[in-house]
C-alpha cells in the first residue's frame, strides 16, 4: 500500500516523499530580498518531499505586505540562488509560488505609491501586514483597488512569464502558480471580485481567461513538467466569494488538464479553518473527477489542517502528495516527526510576520 513517505515522481521531479511544504508567508526580505537566514530556514526543511516557497512577487505591482520576497529584480535572483543551493545541497526539492496579489495591497507598498490593481474597483474587505522602521508587523486595511484596463492584461501575463524564467535562473526546480486565497487571479475567477464586462468578466469562461492565459504563458516559457497551480475553492481569504464555485472550477481544472502540469494543489475548506464550511458546500471528488475524466495527470496535492492521521487516509484514498503549513514553521523536522507522530513543536505566533531568526531558525530539531 502506497504510505505518505514513499517516493513519487512529479512531473519532472523525483521527491523522496509525499510530504510538501506549503506556501507561508514570514516577510524577512527587506527590499524584496531573500537574506542569508532564508537559506537556513528551507535547508533546515529539506527533508520535505518538496518545499513549495513563500509567495513571491512576479513584479513590484505584484507586492501586497511588507519584506516579502521578489523574482524581478537581479538582486532579488541572487538572494535565492543562496536559498535554492543550500535546499539542493540538503538533498532537498524546492518550487516557488508566483504571486500576484491584486487588491490585498497597501498604497504604500505600491509602484509610486499608487492604488493596488484587480480585475474591478472593490475594496478587499481584509487586512495586510506593514512592518515599522523597528521590523513590528502591524495589520492595516487594505487599500481601495482600481479596475486593470484590458490592454494591461498582457503585460501582467508578460510578468508571470518573467517570474517563471528569473525562477529558473535562481536555481528552483519549479513553480506553484498562485490562483488562490483570494489573490489576483482568484480575483478574477470569483464573482464577488469581479464585475467586468468585457472578455475578462461575465461567463465562467471569462473569468477564467488570465488564469489560463498565465499558466500557457509560464508552461511555454519552463515547462508543464515544472509547472503547478494553487487552488482554492471556497475559501473565504481575502474577501473573497464565488456565487457557484462548483461548475467553475470544474471548468478551470478540466482545461488546466490539456497543460499536463506537474500538480495541483487544492486548498480545502477556509485557508486555515475549517474544512467544511456550511454556506460553501464543495465536492472535491467531484472537481478531482473532472480534471482527471479530462486527461489531467498532474499530482493531486491537498492541504488545509492536515494531521498524520488525515494524511495517511488521504493518500489511502487517491491523494498524491499532503500540503502542510504551519506545522513546518515550528517543525523543521517535520517528516521525521510524522514518521514517529510527535512530539510536535508549538509555533509562536509573535514571530510569525517579520523580525530575525527568532521563531524562524531555532526551532529545536529532534535530539
Amino acid at each position: 500500500m502506497t504510505t505518505l513517505f514513499d517516493p513519487i515522481q512529479v512531473g519532472a521531479l523525483a521527491l523522496a516523499n509525499r510530504i510538501a511544504m506549503a506556501p507561508l508567508t514570514r516577510n524577512r526580505s527587506p527590499h524584496a530580498v531573500p537574506q542569508a537566514i532564508t537559506a537556513t530556514y528551507y535547508a533546515q526543511r529539506a527533508t520535505a518531499g518538496l518545499l513549495i516557497s513563500e509567495g513571491t512577487a512576479i513584479s513590484h505591482q505584484a507586492q501586497g505586505y511588507s519584506d516579502v520576497p521578489g523574482l524581478y529584480a537581479p538582486e532579488q535572483v541572487e538572494g535565492w540562488k543562496a536559498v535554492t543551493a543550500a535546499v539542493h545541497a540538503a538533498g532537498g526539492k524546492i518550487v516557488t509560488q508566483l504571486w500576484h496579489v491584486g487588491r490585498v495591497s497597501h498604497t504604500s507598498l505600491q509602484p509610486g505609491l499608487g492604488a493596488p490593481v484587480a480585475p474591478s474597483a472593490i475594496t478587499a474587505q481584509t487586512k495586510t501586514v506593514l512592518l515599522d522602521a523597528n521590523g513590528v508587523a502591524s495589520f492595516v486595511a487594505t487599500s481601495a483597488p482600481r479596475a486593470l484596463a484590458l490592454d494591461e492584461l498582457p503585460g501582467i501575463v508578460a510578468d508571470y512569464r518573467r517570474a517563471a524564467r528569473a525562477a529558473m535562473d535562481a536555481g528552483f526546480d519549479g513553480v506553484e502558480i498562485h490562483a488562490a486565497n483570494g489573490y489576483l487571479l482568484d480575483q478574477f475567477l470569483k464573482t464577488g471580485a469581479n464585475e467586468r464586462t468585457d472578455t475578462y468578466g461575465g461567463s465562467i469562461e471569462n473569468r477564467s481567461r488570465l488564469l489560463l492565459e498565465v499558466v500557457a504563458a509560464v508552461c511555454d516559457e519552463i515547462g508543464a513538467d515544472r509547472t503547478g497551480i494553487r487552488l482554492s475553492p471556497v475559501t473565504p481569504a481575502n474577501g473573497i466569494v464565488d456565487a457557484d464555485p462548483q461548475p467553475l472550477f470544474e471548468y478551470v481544472l478540466r482545461q488546466l488538464a490539456a497543460h499536463k502540469l506537474a500538480f495541483v494543489h487544492v486548498i480545502e475548506g477556509s485557508t486555515g479553518g475549517p474544512r467544511e464550511l456550511a454556506d460553501r458546500p464543495f465536492d472535491y471528488a467531484a472537481a478531482k473527477a473532472a480534471y482527471r475524466d479530462a486527461g489531467g495527470q498532474g499530482a493531486w496535492m491537498v492541504n488545509n489542517g492536515y494531521t498524520r492521521e488525515m494524511a495517511d487516509a488521504a493518500v489511502a484514498a487517491g491523494a498524491d502528495l499532503v500540503s502542510f503549513g504551519r506545522p513546518f514553521i515550528a517543525n523543521p523536522d517535520l517528516v521525521a516527526r510524522l514518521r514517529q507522530n510527535g512530539p510536535y513543536n508549538e509555533g509562536n505566533r509573535s514571530t510569525y510576520y517579520g523580525g530575525g531568526e527568532a521563531g524562524y531558525t531555532d526551532y529545536p530539531a529532534l535530539g
